[in-house]
């Protein structure tokens, strides 16, 4: 079969079994059809660690729905979802793929308004979800999972100190909310102590490969096996650096080496993969299921890291999985978003069969967490509980909101 055709059909059957789920959500929709009527997208801008983008979706039901869109960085976003309100006016919410196709750019140069997109259709699907009735994860094909796995990002502050990184296992060991994988950055050496360093290269030096080894080793050591690891590397290798490091961090098992090299497919992610003896992640920068594909189809790639903030929301990345079904890779989520996008994801993980983990900065006790409704904590032994309410199952607390809102920014504009 020639590459082309093979891509084609292969593009085709991820299709069908798109189709095959989304049939159970037109047959629910049928009866609701053309009752509900979209008349306002608003947004509003909660502050904390980074910014964040709520985006909310009325209609003349008085139902609505919400969710979140990429906040910083993400210079724009909020404004192209404001200049794409009016298209979205007198339309039926429940039309979400005609929707969503009809009104983003397919040509790979807006990439404020693909995430602005994005937040838009996620809020479409806690809309659907609340004028249908159900979950949106049962709109969505159903749940494979009733909790979801979280990663986080605690780690200690001196990777080469076995006394600091001793003291930071016990505490994260005892932490309420039991999460249990950790990911890590590469902590790198400077000029002034490392003669091989150098800011501009992609290279780690000797020097810094065998001290990210002992570093590790240390961490490891620590933590024991009932832990996992993960490394960010957030693009910053070549080829053979990004193998060098892999086998220099071998022996610890990490659950994956992460964005090592750089964003676009080339045939060197192909070749990482192969020679790598830890498993290779990417897929937070994809804009859509295109960008994934040459990954995909050619090896290059062990786990696909999609943000649904980033890819086009729940439709495109249940396509984007779907294709990484058919080639047996599992899925995780990137996230830094706020507790609005970790439920979103969680909603979504719940609808994916070979899932991992999805990606948090919260869901530890604080003020983050009560920004919606919960009477228990919402991440027990390292996962969340998949919601049962309608749409994404969540609901927001006006008083946690508003105290930490953007400077200057009022509770729904």
């Amino acid at each position: 079969m020639k590459v082309h055709s093979r891509r084609s059909f292969l593009t085709s059957i991820a299709g069908l079994s798109a189709t095959a789920w989304l049939s159970s959500f037109w047959q629910l929709s049928a009866a609701e059809k053309g009752k509900a009527k979209i008349t306002d997208i608003k947004t509003m801008m909660l502050q904390g660690p980074r910014t964040y983008t709520l985006v909310k979706v009325e209609t003349d039901t008085g139902i609505f729905g919400v969710a979140e869109a990429y906040g910083s960085p993400g210079l724009g976003v909020r404004e192209e979802i404001q200049g794409l309100k009016d298209l979205f006016i007198g339309e039926d919410p429940l039309q979400i793929d005609r929707l969503y196709t009809r009104y983003r750019y397919t040509d790979g140069s807006a990439h404020a308004q693909q995430r602005a997109m994005s937040g838009i259709e996620m809020a479409l699907w806690d809309l659907s979800g609340k004028l249908l009735g159900v979950p949106t994860h049962t709109l969505l094909g159903g749940k494979f999972r009733d909790q979801v796995r979280l990663y986080d990002h605690d780690v200690p502050k001196n990777l080469f100190d076995k006394a600091v990184v001793k003291d930071w296992a016990d505490k994260v060991k005892a932490k309420p909310s039991g999460i249990s994988i950790h990911k890590f950055g590469v902590p790198r050496t400077n000029a002034s102590n490392d003669i091989g360093y150098d800011p501009s290269n992609r290279l780690l030096s000797s020097k810094e490969l065998r001290r990210l080894r002992e570093g590790y080793e240390n961490v490891r050591e620590a933590l024991g096996w009932e832990h996992d690891i993960m490394i960010g590397c957030h693009w910053d290798f070549d080829l053979r650096t990004s193998i060098d490091f892999a086998e220099a961090v071998a022996e610890i098992k990490p659950l994956w080496l992460e964005d090592p090299l750089t964003v676009p497919y080339s045939e060197s992610w192909k070749r990482l993969v192969h020679m790598s003896p830890v498993p290779i992640c990417t897929g937070e920068n994809w804009m859509r299921r295109s960008d994934a594909l040459p990954f995909i189809e050619n090896s290059a790639v062990d786990i696909v890291h999609p943000d649904l903030r980033n890819s086009g929301g729940f439709l495109e990345n249940k396509r984007l999985a779907d294709l990484a079904d058919l080639h047996a890779l599992p899925v995780a989520n990137h996230n830094t978003g706020s507790i609005i996008n970790g439920m979103a994801s969680i909603n979504w993980a719940a609808s994916i069969r070979d899932y991992l983990a999805c990606e948090t900065v919260f869901f530890d006790g604080g003020w983050m967490d009560d920004v919606i409704m919960h009477e228990e904590p919402l991440c027990k032994h390292g996962f969340v509980q998949v919601p049962s309410g309608p749409g994404l199952g969540i609901e927001l607390n006006p008083e946690v909101v508003k105290a930490h809102l953007v400077n200057g920014e009022k509770w729904w504009g």
